[in-house]
């Protein structure tokens, strides 16, 4: 090798070597004292970038998580309010029992009537209940209800399948085709409830003129009344004439969907004639007595067994609460919380009238208006009527306690799931930004030997031209 003074070639590769191993210990450094392998995209590009997709992936799931938790935090205020609901009803139903006795006097049923009242007006705070200022059960977050509303039915499955509306009352039978017993020398009364007033008709199973009654003869106001008897889905033919019926098509629900009975066998279904809350009718009571008063228990425990398959509900837009819990549009829980207030559980009229349980309150403004007094109900029967109207509002109470239940218990699994999303995509963070110290740390401790021995070298390197100059002398 020549020896020359102008340029120091071992001293500039050693140089050179010695920068990449500072280099390469400010890296190292930086790891350290960050924890993490990643601290620029210089680093690692596409590592960075995967990296940082899954940081807003977690605070999405964060953000996610804390919904989850202040929904479920919501439903627990209006669970309170409906179980409380729920409470009142089942007093209110004790204390129904209590006034369909005739060892109560007139008296004794006003002051039932008042405690009943009062239990309404506690209802109706229960549905004024808030959250973060939001009314939750006054019907302002209901699911969709298509226009015009939904009508109520009332269904009764207890009959034997082959019954229809023409069958008369002399040839019912029960569900196992036995005959429920009527006679043709019996009576039958039926009774129900709309806007707080109740309405009671006789009927005689065979009138003087021999005619028997059917079931769709026991209408309490006629053809044009507040109530009809559901014909089924009807199949029309030429001319107009009835080719066949599906007495077991009850409806529509508030979304427009056609509503069967369960096993699609035929029911007898009693419909309102008027759509929403101001159409409601409820505590249909349908009784047969013998020639001497006497109930006959086994007919009307059929009889009697009509239950709420669609609820009254006004037209209304899709006001649901919707709970976001993904981390994509469109990832969220939806539930409608119906209306709870009195009005809407039969239990008010539209003026805020109380429901009569017997204790002779005829309206808001205190008149019947135009009704026929004759079918106005008396004490007894209004109380006895009442009381499958506060069965029927609590069946409401407790769908509604139900769905919100089924709601929170799904939000808990939510949470759970959310969690472990979060852990997961965490753990994978890790696996790509953060640093392995103990590596990180021995190949620090090596760049930090080779830094030194890279400024020894850079020193002898440096005397080599100095050792011309003996040549020079």
């Amino acid at each position: 090798m020549a020896l020359v003074i102008k340029n120091n070639t071992s001293a500039t590769n050693t140089l050179n070597q010695l920068n990449k191993n500072t280099k390469a210990k400010s890296k190292k450094l930086a790891e350290l004292s960050s924890g993490m392998r990643i601290n620029s995209a210089a680093d690692d590009a596409s590592g960075l970038s995967i990296s940082e997709k899954m940081r807003v992936q977690i605070r999405s799931l964060d953000q996610d998580n804390m919904n989850t938790e202040n929904g479920n935090s919501m439903l627990k205020v209006a669970e309170g309010a409906v179980n409380n609901t729920i409470e009142l009803l089942r007093t209110m139903k004790e204390k129904l029992i209590n006034a369909a006795n005739d060892t109560n006097t007139e008296q004794d049923r006003e002051t039932i009537q008042r405690e009943f009242d009062q239990m309404c007006d506690q209802i109706d705070y229960n549905a004024q209940q808030t959250y973060n200022g939001k009314m939750l059960l006054d019907g302002s977050h209901n699911n969709t209800v298509l226009d015009p509303g939904t009508y109520t039915t009332l269904v009764n499955t207890s009959f034997n399948s082959e019954t229809t509306t023409k069958t008369t009352l002399l040839d019912l039978k029960d569900h196992n085709g036995t005959s429920l017993g009527i006679l043709s020398s019996d009576r039958v009364t039926v009774s129900y409830v709309k806007q707080g007033i109740t309405y009671v008709k006789d009927f005689p199973v065979v009138d003087e003129k021999g005619k028997k009654l059917k079931l769709e003869d026991l209408l309490v106001n006629g053809d044009k009344g507040d109530v009809e008897v559901s014909k089924g889905k009807v199949t029309y033919g030429k001319w107009g004439k009835i080719q066949s019926q599906d007495f077991s098509y009850l409806g529509k629900d508030q979304y427009g969907n056609e509503v069967y009975t369960p096993d699609h066998a035929n029911a007898i279904a009693y419909k309102a004639t008027r759509p929403g809350i101001e159409g409601q009718i409820s505590g249909l009571t349908i009784s047969v007595t013998d020639r001497y008063g006497e109930f006959r228990r086994s007919a009307n425990t059929v009889l009697d067994n009509f239950q709420e398959v669609i609820r009254a509900q006004n037209p209304s837009p899709d006001n649901a609460i919707v709970l976001q819990t993904g981390t994509r549009a469109n990832r969220s829980v939806k539930i409608g919380l119906t209306d709870m207030r009195s009005y809407a559980l039969g239990l008010k009229d539209n003026l805020g009238g109380y429901l009569n349980v017997g204790g002779q309150k005829k309206s808001a403004t205190g008149e019947y208006s135009l009704l026929d007094p004759k079918t106005v109900a008396t004490s007894q029967q209004a109380a006895n009527a009442a009381i499958n109207v506060v069965e029927t509002a609590l069946q409401k109470a407790l769908d509604q306690a139900t769905e919100i239940g089924s709601v929170e218990s799904r939000l808990g699994y939510t949470s759970a799931n959310i969690m472990t999303a979060r852990d997961n995509t965490q753990a994978s963070e890790s696996v790509i930004r953060d640093a392995d110290m103990a590596a990180s740390m021995t190949e620090y401790t090596k760049m930090n030997v080779l830094e030194q021995a890279s400024q020894s070298m850079l020193a002898q390197a440096n005397q080599n031209s100095s050792s011309v100059l003996s040549l020079l002398q």
